[in-house]
């Protein structure tokens, strides 16, 4: 045991000691099979003028063998350290990356005018040319949400680094509040259960004095400020907005909504699916990076205040969902969006595309031409959450992983799932 462990262990920590610009650490546990690292990266912070310096970039690799397939996971926040379908069915190498101005990659010092997506693509490109030193097989790349946005944008600036690109939920947004989401809410599930989230909406206005003076002991226990948007009460008309998203997308049940006859539980359920918190500062300070990306470059979601419009105090037209930090300016474009899909549409190859029925993101998903070998699953009930390989009916996995066989010669171990 000791010669097979401390063999492998030598043989990487040699060859990471190799890579120019990297440090590493050593993470446990360990066994023969897998050898874990936290890596930091020297990049640039921008890579058209090095003369602006270098940030460090996190990065956490799984080591199983040189011989082995590599998965690039492109995150879209901070580190998302969690067990990967993908990575175990293909028993492949895992190269799990921290997106730029996120968790431990901040640029010190540094504004958001260097967190486009030209940049962070970029970050993905020099890990890719960095570790392709040490790995020859094939490579794929993943990403889920806003990492999967990362991935497909990834694919159309560096068609040549990967072999396959798997993104799943993954939207393309065409709007800082894109009208499909109000489509996709006007027919998701049934009609019953549509009129039962609008009702509960709609009480949660009405009641919105009382609901409020309960809340205020739950924001005064978190310790919940809510200067940006002005008020709590505005808050919470923006939480009751958003409810509909969050309930569809986290994957609820219209039987878990409350009888409208105890306040107390229509309370507890309204902060389960759509936390007032999440329109505090403390989250609006913490999202700061995320917002500016969609209010720049990748687009969002806004709410329709047309069904509760003599409910609503703060809200003559439909808001946006985007939060940009005061004192930051911030210009939507959608000429990149655009750009993608076009390419996506004529030259997007080998990208699997995965969705949730369910999932409220599903309104803006991408569909494939017939000029592309790509293909969406869109996984059947499922939500943003569930839209994954391993809740797939067994004919949809194998057609899955039939078509990474035939695109790269991998071969996937399906009962790793």
């Amino acid at each position: 045991m000791y010669s097979v462990l401390s063999q492998n262990r030598n043989t990487i920590e040699s060859a990471l000691g190799n890579l120019e610009g990297i440090t590493y650490k050593r993470m446990g546990p360990e066994d023969a099979s897998v050898h874990v690292y936290e890596l930091k990266i020297r990049q640039p912070i921008d890579h058209n003028d090095t003369l602006q310096g270098f940030f460090q970039q996190k990065v956490l690799l799984r080591h199983t063998s040189f011989d082995n397939p590599v998965l690039m996971s492109t995150q879209g926040y901070e580190m998302y350290a969690v067990s990967n379908e993908l990575e175990r069915i293909y028993n492949a190498n895992h190269i799990n990356i921290e997106h730029r101005f996120y968790g431990e990659s901040v640029p010190v010092g540094k504004g958001f005018e260097y967190l486009t997506l030209e940049q962070a693509t970029a970050d993905l490109h020099a890990v890719n040319r960095l570790f392709k030193k040490l790995y020859k097989g094939t490579w794929i790349s993943s990403g889920i949400s806003k990492g999967g946005q990362l991935t497909l944008f990834y694919k159309y600036f560096y068609p040549d680094d990967v072999s396959v690109s798997i993104p799943y939920v993954a939207p393309v947004n065409n709007d800082l509040k894109d009208k499909r989401v109000f489509r996709f809410l006007d027919t998701v599930g049934t009609k019953e259960c549509r009129s039962k989230i609008k009702e509960y909406q709609i009480y949660l206005l009405k009641n919105k004095s009382d609901i409020l003076n309960r809340l205020k002991w739950y924001a005064k226990g978190a310790r919940l400020a809510f200067d940006y948007l002005g008020s709590m009460e505005k808050a919470y008309e923006y939480a009751v907005l958003e409810y509909s998203f969050s309930f569809w997308q986290y994957g609820y049940s219209c039987n878990t909504i409350p009888e409208l006859n105890n306040i107390d539980r229509v309370t507890e359920h309204f902060l389960s699916v759509s936390d007032i918190a999440f329109y505090s500062d403390k989250s609006i300070k913490k999202y700061a990076p995320h917002y500016y990306q969609s209010a720049t470059q990748l687009g969002y979601y806004g709410y329709q205040i047309k069904p509760f419009r003599k409910y609503l105090d703060y809200f003559e037209s439909d808001p946006s969902a985007v939060f940009v930090p005061k004192g930051l300016e911030a210009s939507y474009s959608n000429e990149l969006n655009k750009q993608l899909l076009k390419w996506l549409h004529t030259d997007g190859n080998n990208i699997i595309y995965i969705y949730g029925g369910n999932d409220t993101w599903s309104a803006n998903m991408v569909e494939p031409s017939k000029k592309v070998n790509s293909k969406a699953f869109v996984i059947p009930d499922e939500d943003h959450f569930g839209a994954r390989i391993k809740n797939m009916s067994p004919r949809k996995k194998k057609e899955v992983v039939e078509l990474i066989e035939k695109w790269t010669g991998l071969r996937a171990d399906l009962s790793k799932l």
